[in-house]
This record gives structure tokens, sequence and C-alpha cells, in this order.
């Protein structure tokens, strides 16, 4: 039903091109924010950046979310089959659970050393996400 994505000469790359469009808004307004928890920029009050960074990563989410169905939608055994997708997959549901967990905790209205750690570990998390995601054309 998909195939076309691969056999249309721009479709795939065109797709690529969102994903990362989606995962750069996605990851520069988590940094921005994780950069705020960690006490830089302390000029910016924490909770009206939260908004407005969580919109914009929301967003991205959902452009890297939308692209990635398609993209995996073309070719959905070649992908299940790849190591380092079934890496990004588990690296993906880890990370959606750090940020819920850091929600459900009040993260942003309480940066104390938990929710330090938590953006620490979103960080490196979503780090390890696109170096699985660029792997998945090599391994």
């Amino acid at each position: 039903m998909f195939e076309w994505i691969v056999t249309h000469p721009v479709a795939y790359p065109a797709l690529e091109v969102v994903h990362i469009l989606g995962i750069a808004l996605l990851v520069g307004n988590l940094v921005l924010l994780e950069t705020r928890v960690w006490g830089l920029n302390a000029g910016l009050h924490l909770e009206p950046l939260a908004r407005a960074t969580l919109v914009l990563a929301v967003g991205g989410f959902g452009l890297a979310l939308a692209s990635g169905l398609l993209m995996f939608a073309s070719n959905p055994w070649e992908l299940i089959a790849n190591r380092s997708f079934v890496v990004k997959m588990g690296l993906l549901t880890l990370a959606g659970g750090n940020a819920a967990l850091f929600h459900a905790r009040g993260g942003v209205r309480k940066p104390d050393r938990i929710a330090r750690a938590q953006t620490a570990l979103s960080l490196a998390l979503w780090i390890a996400v696109i170096i699985a995601g660029r792997w998945i054309a090599y391994i």
C-alpha cells in the first residue's frame, strides 16, 4: 500500500527532511528548556518558557512521528529486522517515559536535583535516539 514512498523519486527523501525538521524542533526546544532547568539563562522565567517550548517540541514530535510512520509503512519488515531501529524504538519509549515522569512530578515548577537529572537523561536519550536513527541505514 505504501510502496509508492520508496518508488517515487522524491517521496522518501522528502519524508527524511520532514523527519529531521521535526527532530530539530523537538530536541532544540528541549535543550532550551533543559538548560534553563540546569540554571542557565536564569533571566528566562521557567514556566512561560516551558509552555512555549512544549508547544514547539510537541509539534516537532508530531512531524517526526508522522514522517516516521510513513517511512516505516513503506518497508516495515526490513525495519523490524534492523537492530538499530529496534534500539531506536526502545530509546524513544524510555525518552517518553522520562518526559511523562518529569511532568507528572512537576519538574518545571520544582527544578530540583531530580528534575536536573531527568533533563540530563532526556538529552542523553534524545542524542541516542538520533544516533540509532542514523545507524538504521548502515546496520
